[in-house]
């Protein structure tokens, strides 16, 4: 394209420049000037939220505790790795002010169900909801631990009959919370920056309370040797730890799944780059609905509007470096060394009687016990109140990022020109829909759910695990074949995707493989 002349606004891009594909073509608008790094902070905050109820809280603790920092090496790899997603998660919706869910239609419309159903039915099983009431059940209720006939510990409690209720009360209130506010992105932006900013300082306190030096010095030789010698064979020492929990671990190691794909969604409605010419997500009852384009715009590649990219691009890398890497290394590095510093001793001898706590979250209470034998009765309260206010962020964040992708891929695959079924409309549905068929789901098997809610949490962390492969790759094409070469990506993060691609499905086939193993 020649840059020395300046396209009319509304003028058709074509595909010389980007190719429509299956959907209508982009049209031509001017790039928007940036705005400052200060005022683009949100859209990461939120994708932290979204990390600390699961990989952080749940499970790469619990995998410290099954097998100390074996694989903290994977860990680190997974979070840096779902940095270089994001951004070219990013890098689509600054150009094109389209999520990449749209990028990814452009392809083919014809396997694009498969993000669907990979961002829905991980999704309607419960798990934060779940865990969030199991330690509100313990704060109140004092609970008791029972030695089942296998060697495990599980924990009951008065309150355990009330679990299905809290679990559906608490998903209620996230509806309602989301439904209310004007504006939903505003909505869960202020409500994730207070509840993220909470979870910190409750895991920083927790960690200043219980981590011991030898903890940090064991971290640091077993990442740095990769888990050398014990990590070949895998379970050679550590036969509790299975592969498809460490592919859950390895997905939600940071965000996870579908739901890092949210970031165009939240970087459109923030106004980031060309996102800004696109409308925003508006509730039904108080706010005021704004016109939303399915279909983005582009900007004629001039001096100006190329400078300002290279601002956008360089802001928005450092947002999400500032925002959600660091936010979820932090937690990941103090909450397993929590997590090891309760378990083990120093000599790296787990604590007698600390083997049973293998069923279920019992390994969370065992950890809030060990804080009262540590720091006296407030520490199981400071620590089951903190867990609380991670699930809680976690469940918050993920109901509203489903509900956005789930309603993007439906509106610009079958429902592009239906009036009545705007964005914001498909997103109610699917936010209500997605808390009717959970709650149901309670209700239906609460029993086998209080007897093992990890399992929850790993269900939803595996079936999350491959698709994230296909997306890389699919990210991969369209940021390398779509769009125009000064906006593609480099040869460096071209090798970091297909790196991605590779790192996801070798897990991905792995777990399949051992699971197959075990079945036959």
């Amino acid at each position: 394209m020649d840059t020395s002349e300046k396209s009319p606004v509304d003028e058709i891009v074509p595909d010389t420049v980007i190719p429509h594909g299956n959907l209508p073509p982009l049209r031509y608008r001017e790039m928007p000037k940036p705005i400052l790094l200060r005022r683009m902070v949100g859209p990461s905050i939120i994708l932290a939220g979204l990390s600390l109820g699961s990989g952080e809280f749940i499970l790469w603790p619990y995998i410290t505790y099954q097998s100390q920092f074996i694989f903290f090496w994977a860990c680190l790899l997974g979070v840096t790795t779902q940095y270089f997603i994001n951004m070219e998660v990013t890098r689509w919706t600054l150009a094109t002010g389209e999520s990449a869910i749209t990028g990814f239609a452009r392809l083919s419309r014809h396997w694009v169900w498969i993000f669907l159903v990979a961002n829905t039915i991980p999704y309607v099983i419960p798990a934060w909801a779940t865990g969030a009431a199991e330690l509100f059940i313990w704060l109140v209720w004092t609970p008791e631990t029972v030695l089942l006939a296998d060697g495990s510990s599980q924990i009951i409690s008065a309150g355990t009959p009330y679990l299905a209720t809290l679990a559906i009360l608490g998903m209620v209130g996230c509806g309602i919370l989301l439904t209310t506010g004007p504006v939903v992105y505003k909505t869960i932006e202020a409500t994730q920056f207070i509840l993220v900013l909470l979870a910190l300082i409750l895991v920083l306190v927790v960690g200043v309370l219980v981590i011991r030096p030898d903890a940090v010095a064991t971290l640091v030789q077993q990442t740095a040797t990769f888990g050398a010698p014990t990590f070949i064979p895998l379970g050679s020492d550590f036969p509790n730890l299975d592969e498809v929990l460490l592919l859950g671990a390895l997905a939600f190691a940071g965000c996870g799944g579908t739901l890092n794909l949210g970031q165009s969604n939240y970087i459109k409605d923030k106004g980031f780059g060309m996102g800004a010419h696109v409308g925003r997500i508006t509730s039904p009852i108080s706010g005021q609905e704004e016109a939303v384009s399915e279909i983005g715009y582009h900007f004629p590649h001039t001096p100006e509007n190329m400078a300002r990219w290279n601002i956008w691009w360089t802001r928005a890398s450092r947002e999400q470096f500032i925002s959600f890497f660091l936010t979820c290394i932090f937690c990941l590095v103090v909450l397993t060394l929590i997590s090891y510093s309760l378990f083990y001793d120093s000599a790296g001898v787990l604590r007698e009687g600390m083997g049973e706590y293998g069923k279920g979250l019992a390994f969370i209470y065992a950890e809030a016990e060990q804080l009262r034998a540590t720091v006296g009765a407030a520490g199981p309260l400071l620590f089951l109140v903190m867990g609380i206010v991670i699930l809680f962020t976690t469940e918050l964040a993920v109901l509203d990022a489903t509900s956005r992708i789930s309603s993007d891929i439906v509106k610009v695959n079958w429902l592009m020109n239906h009036k009545w079924w705007t964005e914001s409309r498909l997103y109610f549905a699917f936010l209500w829909g997605e808390i009717a068929v959970g709650s149901l789901v309670l209700l239906i098997g609460v029993e086998q759910f209080q007897a093992s809610t990890l399992g929850l949490f790993k269900m939803t962390a595996s079936l999350n695990g491959g698709i994230m492969c296909v997306y890389s790759a699919t990210l991969l094409w369209i940021n390398r074949r779509l769009l125009p070469g000064p906006l593609r990506m480099t040869p460096v993060r071209t090798v970091i995707m297909v790196w991605s691609v590779a790192f996801f499905g070798s897990f991905a086939v792995w777990a399949a493989w051992n699971a197959l193993t075990e079945l036959f």
